[in-house]
């Protein structure tokens, strides 16, 4: 026995003491990865390249391994925080050096509105367009619209409603929509024009006759078609087959009994078109006063869908009312979906992608270099990265408003700093026995 033994004993010991304690260091870091000692035994090499009997000169350290398995995912409060739950990195760039990786989430918005870490790097990922279309191409930094959302006109209107057939047909006195009694129903809904200011239209439902129904409609309550003297002039007349259901005909050109129809009029009450696939095109609607005193624009040719309306023995109800169109917004919130999808939402109600984060995966994570401050960057024993969007291939999914928490087993740690410490007190043991064998020698007489 030998010196040798002994003194790299204590060394290997103390390295895998400084591992362990690195661990223990980092157990409340998020996305932390704890890492292990691995030993490796030494031997001299012998003079003829054989030999059965060779006694080792001790240890070393093979490598420091870090483990990449799964932490445990804590949710918190931030909707910028992101935890990848699977395979992964998120890459990140300082826009100077090569791009880095890693799997602590905390992110937040710096003054240019790019995300970014807590040294400044910035997450790379997809950008949108202004429609929202992501654009899969080269990942750059992601960076939010600072900009509000432009508004959008109505284009189209879809009108779901259950038309009572038991309704009695009115009087024939002319319409006065003050006037419930000269109609049977109606409902409301706002629309945009083109600088996305609102106006109310109603709509007013009046039966003329057996499975008949006319079609009324006003702006901010001024009738949207009037005739010469300034009277209401329906703008469409709804006529539902003798068997009911919706005023369309059915698949493939059948028709269950008559089918049913629905014919457009002009200002002096011409009838325009007939369809018969429950859709038809509105007037303009015309400029009217809104509350503020200003006028409004003109809005041009809605389009207007009633083909899944229906007439049927049962009370009057609008089961769908949706339009296109909505008002300007300005950026209130965003939010990441499990794919990474960045969603940026509206004061308006609005919201649209602005961008996606893109993850990489690399073969050996273990050949990974640690750079601190929770970034990894990669060598040639990990190989080049494989990108990609969360959810594609073997890569994880993120869940937002979450973060990964570091995967040390802190009590596991402190068990293997106590072996640890008694592997060194053994290595030192051994070397006092060195010591003491060779006072003895040195003692002879």
């Amino acid at each position: 026995m030998g010196f040798q033994q002994g003194l790299s004993g204590l060394n290997v010991s103390a390295r895998n003491l400084e591992v362990i304690g690195n661990n223990v260091a980092n157990s409340g870091t998020f996305g932390a990865k704890f890492s292990r000692a691995e030993f490796a035994d030494m031997y001299a090499n012998a003079l003829n390249g054989s030999g059965s009997n060779n006694i080792g000169i001790g240890a070393n350290i093979g490598a420091v391994a870090q483990q990449f398995t799964q932490g445990n995912i804590t949710t918190t409060e931030n909707p910028m925080d992101l935890a990848i739950n699977g395979n992964g990195f998120f890459q990140l760039s300082d826009g100077k050096n090569p791009v880095t990786y890693s799997r602590n989430g905390q992110f937040k918005l710096n003054r240019e509105g790019y995300i970014v870490n807590n040294s400044g790097s910035m997450l790379l990922g997809y950008q949108a367009d202004n429609q929202g279309t992501i654009i899969p191409s080269q990942a750059s930094p992601l960076t939010l619209p600072t900009s509000g959302i432009e508004p959008n006109r109505t284009d189209q209107i879809n009108l779901e409603m259950t038309f009572d057939s038991r309704t009695a047909v009115g009087s024939g006195t002319a319409i006065d929509f003050d006037d419930p009694n000269t109609y049977n129903f109606a409902t409301s809904q706002t629309v945009y024009d083109v600088k996305g200011q609102a106006t109310g239209l109603t709509y007013y439902m009046r039966k003329t006759s057996a499975d008949n129904w006319d079609v009324y409609v006003t702006a901010n309550g001024t009738s949207i078609q009037s005739d010469g003297a300034g009277d209401p002039v329906r703008v469409a007349s709804i006529t539902f087959a003798a068997s009911g259901g919706n005023p369309t005909t059915t698949n493939s050109g059948a028709v269950q009994g008559d089918p049913g129809t629905i014919t457009t009029y002009d200002a002096s009450n011409t009838p325009i078109t007939t369809a018969t696939d429950g859709k038809f095109t509105l007037p303009d609607i015309p400029q009217v006063t809104m509350s503020s005193g200003a006028l409004t624009e003109i809005i041009p040719g809605i389009s207007m869908d009633l083909s899944r309306s229906a007439e049927y023995g049962s009370s009057f109800a609008v089961t769908g009312l949706t339009q296109t169109g909505y008002a300007p917004g300005q950026l209130t919130s965003i939010a990441i979906e499990s794919n990474g999808v960045v969603m940026a939402r509206y004061s308006n109600g609005q919201s649209k992608p602005a961008g996606q984060v893109e993850l990489a995966t690399f073969r050996n994570p273990q050949g990974l270099q640690p750079k601190g401050g929770n970034e990894w960057s990669s060598t040639y024993s990990s190989g080049d990265p494989v990108t990609g969007i969360p959810g594609d291939g073997n890569m994880g999914l993120l869940q937002s408003g979450a973060l990964e928490e570091s995967n040390v087993d802190l009590t596991g740690e402190l068990v293997n700093m106590i072996v640890a410490q008694r592997m060194y007190q053994a290595n030192a043991q051994t070397i006092k026995a060195e010591d003491q064998i060779l006072q003895t020698l040195v003692n002879l007489r």
